[in-house]
């Protein structure tokens, strides 16, 4: 059952407008006259508390919809209709009035769903509530058994990093291992895709929401059973902490994914060390990381997909990512900034790009006779309906995502990094994020030297 169209979202909409109406009624002259209007007003004040909350934090700063401010107004509404009511309504109103604040609340859930396209089914969205098992998921203990075995799909593990060279404290990660990594006495040296994900995230976010599991099986079933190992990261530690993969007040997440991450999977799953063989996939916040960690670390990474990233990592204004990622420390923001790291670097070697972008959406203009999905496009000052921004916190000194691929790969091709901008129709969403991880594995595993690529 889909949570992102069709009858269920409207339906639950509907029945919540119809619940309020009935819990409102006609009453007495003094309710319509004092606490109807004061019930309103609390629902206004609510919507523009809420509105400035998301401001003052930098977490979405492109506008969201404004049907998400009028679902919160309506849940704050409703609330106020319980309080201020509750005298002069007769029991079953009252039952009504009570019913409608958590109805007007999964409505409000469900249009912030739609923003983000966080959960696309009501199945995902109760396995994340629920922590159910996520695809193909063994334990650690099981491979051993799992070895010289013939297997049609791969296997993910849960795996527990460490965290003693960054004091990082994150969740569970997890690592995919494709059909090929079971065949034989030992694992094959096979390369590696880091995954990272947006804003708001989980590490089982890629695969939950991204459906990065069928996408990498059936890249495996087209290639006998081979495909890059790829290990789901945690550049967040809790859900909405905008960390942007750089060290700094938030967490050192860049020594995390570099010092920790990356040499565990190559013990633990001996997969290959060289650069060469190790690529990372970012989405919007996780989009800025795979730039940021390549030509920060070209010794360790040797090719990136970012998908609708920034052109470098913010957390609102410049002043607020200052303040907010690195604690006002200039130079360490200086260090993090892709483009002041590529021009102090110089020329690069072996180093590849590719940049994915909506091609629909209202902030970007297509480029005359630019084509489909695979052409590049250019952007424009149009202002941002706030569809589907999927957690990406983009402050007003930003460039958008569009110009920021734009101005990335200028700068990659001035320091010797191979680069090409694609385009795929869709907005900012995690919908897009999975078609563009479909269209650009193909590459990524031939850079990387997947066997059979």
């Amino acid at each position: 059952m889909s949570l992102l169209d069709g009858w269920f979202p409207l339906t639950v909409q509907i029945v919540a407008v119809v619940l309020l109406v009935v819990a409102i009624g006609w009453r007495t002259r003094r309710w319509r006259l004092i606490w109807l209007p004061a019930s309103v007003a609390v629902a206004v004040l609510g919507a523009f508390g809420v509105h400035l909350y998301f401001d003052s934090q930098g977490l979405a700063t492109d506008p969201a919809p404004r049907s998400l401010w009028i679902w919160v107004g309506v849940t704050v509404g409703a609330l106020g209709v319980v309080v201020f009511g509750w005298r002069s309504a007769r029991w079953w109103r009252r039952g009504v009035a009570i019913a409608v604040v958590p109805i007007a609340l999964l409505a409000t859930g469900i249009v912030l769903n739609q923003w983000v396209g966080y959960f696309p089914t009501v199945s995902a969205a109760w396995g994340e509530i629920t922590s159910g098992p996520l695809p193909d998921q063994v334990s650690a203990s099981d491979l051993a058994s799992m070895r010289n075995t013939t297997h049609t799909t791969g296997a993910l593990v849960p795996v527990t990093t460490p965290d003693t060279s960054s004091h990082f404290a994150h969740r569970t990660e997890y690592v995919y291992l494709p059909p090929t990594w079971f065949v034989g006495a030992t694992p094959p040296t096979l390369p590696v895709v880091m995954m990272i994900a947006g804003e708001f995230n989980t590490p089982a976010d890629w695969i939950r929401t991204g459906d990065a599991m069928h996408t990498v099986d059936a890249y495996a079933a087209a290639h006998h059973g081979s495909a890059p190992v790829m290990v789901f990261v945690d550049a967040g530690g809790s859900f909405n902490n905008d960390t942007e993969c750089v060290n700094g007040s938030r967490g050192n997440v860049a020594d995390h994914l570099t010092e920790e991450v990356r040499p565990y999977v190559i013990s633990h799953f001996h997969t290959s060390s060289a650069a060469a063989n190790w690529g990372i996939v970012g989405w919007s916040m996780g989009g800025t990381c795979s730039v940021d960690l390549t030509v920060m670390h070209p010794d360790l990474f040797s090719s990136y997909v970012d998908i609708a990233g920034d052109a470098a990592p913010t957390a609102g204004t410049a002043a607020q990512t200052l303040s907010r990622l690195y604690g006002g420390d200039a130079a360490m923001m200086q260090s993090f900034d892709p483009a002041t790291v590529m021009s102090r670097h110089g020329p690069y070697q072996g180093i590849s790009a590719w940049y994915d972008d909506t091609g629909d959406s209202p902030r970007t203009g297509r480029r005359p006779g630019g084509g489909g999905g695979g052409g590049h496009h250019w952007t424009h000052s149009a202002q941002s309906s706030g569809t589907g921004l999927g957690g990406r916190g983009e402050g007003p000194d930003a460039n958008d995502q569009g110009q920021a691929a734009q101005t990335l790969c200028t700068e990659n091709k001035a320091v010797g990094i191979a680069c090409q901008i694609h385009t795929q129709p869709g907005r900012h969403s995690w919908q897009f994020a999975s078609t563009a991880l479909s269209v650009s594995l193909p590459w990524l595993a031939s850079t990387i030297k997947v066997p059979g690529a």
